[in-house]
């Protein structure tokens, strides 16, 4: 899957997971959040979630550790 981590209005990291097949930034450009602060793919392995990736023509990267922490927090919090 591919994620997008948004700011959103209060400053919080909110993640958003969609399918490999939307584009990031066409992603991006259909969200209300204001800045998009990473980007790139996940997958659930036996460790837990492992971010990976980017996309060029947003200009962002995955933080590998951060993003996998805040879509776990996300997650247990629904």
């Amino acid at each position: 899957m591919n994620y997008l981590i948004m700011e959103d209005f209060s400053g919080q990291p909110v993640p958003i997971i969609f399918p490999r097949r939307v584009d990031h930034a066409d992603m991006r450009d259909q969200l209300p959040y204001g800045q998009a602060l990473s980007c790139g793919t996940v997958e659930l392995g036996p460790q837990g979630f492992v971010c990976s990736g980017g996309n060029a023509e947003l200009g962002l990267r995955a933080r590998p550790a951060e993003d996998a922490a805040v879509i776990t927090e996300a997650l247990r919090t629904r």
